[in-house]
């Protein structure tokens, strides 16, 4: 009888507790949530950012985030825990723009694939065609052995390479990538003179690319407001 009202009181005592300590649990277990997120998203705007100043254009578009909060799913464990997480991540499956963001943010010495020569485009002639960057087969696939004309190899100083139009027309201002043929009856169109010999790739064996995004120090950064960020979620779950 005696065990009986001891459970008895037990179960009024701490039932008010258990259930309170339930609400904390989730409580945390939101607000977690909630910081997952904001830190992924705030990952995702400073690694932009960092690339944005590291002069790569667009690339920085090509990082998307998430995080367990858009699913609101928490990872709970046997011994009584719990975990969320985020995750900053590159949402392209382009070759192309992923190997360029790896190289950009883990440094990359490059190498020809299917050539003796890395060919570089010099400033005199288009940068791209269509999606892709201005190569020798994409300058033939393009057309631009009329457009601008033929190429020719002819050896550099160096002994490299080169790829060379001759007798075409540039901008007489020195506008970059400017080069155009001559008309059909071998004049100049307006506003050029005429260059008898341009050289429009250089040939090199490889080529080095410098890492200009850290994002180990993005990450810590990240990780040092993380603390504060947990914090504010949790001030918004008492409400």
């Amino acid at each position: 009888m005696a065990g009986m009202k001891v459970q008895v009181f037990l179960g009024k005592y701490l039932g008010p507790y258990r259930q309170y300590q339930q609400l904390l649990d989730r409580r945390r277990e939101a607000a977690a949530l909630i910081a997952s997120e904001r830190a992924a998203q705030l990952g995702k705007t400073e690694t932009r950012r960092a690339m944005q100043g590291g002069r790569l254009g667009r690339l920085g578009q090509a990082i998307e985030a998430t995080s367990d909060y858009r699913k609101g799913t928490v990872h709970r464990q046997s011994g009584g825990g719990f975990s969320t997480s985020g995750i900053v991540y590159v949402r392209t499956k382009s070759d192309r723009t992923v190997g360029a963001i790896e190289a950009y943010t883990e440094g990359a010495d490059i190498k020809p694939v299917r050539s003796r020569w890395l060919w570089i485009a010099t400033d005199d002639i288009p940068r791209v065609t269509g999606r892709y960057r201005m190569t020798p087969q994409k300058w033939k696939d393009g057309g631009f052995d009329s457009k601008i004309g033929p190429l020719e190899i002819v050896p550099s100083v160096n002994g490299n390479p080169l790829l060379v139009v001759k007798n075409v027309g540039v901008n007489i201002a020195g506008r970059k990538r400017s080069a155009r043929s001559l008309t059909r009856r071998g004049t100049l169109r307006k506003g050029q003179i005429e260059k008898k010999f341009l050289v429009a790739f250089i040939g090199i064996p490889r080529t080095s690319r410098s890492a200009r995004v850290n994002i180990a120090a993005v990450r810590y950064a990240i990780r040092q407001k993380l603390p504060q960020i947990y914090l504010d979620a949790l001030g918004r779950t008492a409400r």
